[in-house]
């Protein structure tokens, strides 16, 4: 069975838009986590443009199934300009910056942080936000709900912290 780093690893490429990068890796991502399996298979069985096209149907209209975590948290817009802040600060903590192309709450980072330091307090203290769009996930029938499934199944199951 493969450390959660390598799966969190291969979640954050499996939930990020589906590029030519992204279809090279998948027999490797395929054999590192078995976890993941149902979606590497799906992803590499579906032609290159519907994979794009679903990823954006998926998660590119609106925060219904958004990869946002602070948005799972704090909800509207108003009340989210501080999470992206606390963020950032837990990686500072671990001498990571973001790099800016996405905000430093967008799930991909933040299982990538979480595989490069071992840290999971993000992911932790957002499971019940990676929870409900797992749920989402599910109930939408796509594939992508078995990659949350997984994150979810290394993660304890209460946390009644934040982070600060």
């Amino acid at each position: 069975m493969p450390s959660d780093a390598v799966l969190y690893q291969a979640a954050a490429l499996c939930l990020t838009y589906p590029d030519e990068d992204l279809i090279a890796r998948l027999p490797l991502l395929r054999q590192a986590a078995p976890q993941l399996r149902a979606f590497t298979d799906h992803a590499a069985l579906t032609p290159p443009e519907e994979l794009a096209a679903h990823y954006v149907q998926v998660f590119g209209l609106g925060d219904r199934h958004s990869l946002y975590l602070s948005r799972w948290y704090d909800g509207d817009a108003r009340r989210r300009g501080m999470s992206p802040a606390r963020f950032t600060d837990v990686y500072r903590r671990h001498g990571l910056e973001c790099s800016g192309e996405e905000l430093p709450d967008f799930l991909p980072a933040v299982l990538e942080f979480t595989a490069r330091t071992g840290d999971s307090i993000l992911l932790t203290a957002y499971r019940g936000g990676l929870e409900r769009l797992r749920m989402r996930l599910t109930g939408y029938g796509t594939p992508y709900a078995g990659v949350l499934d997984a994150v979810c199944a290394t993660l304890p199951t209460a946390y009644t912290g934040r982070p600060s």
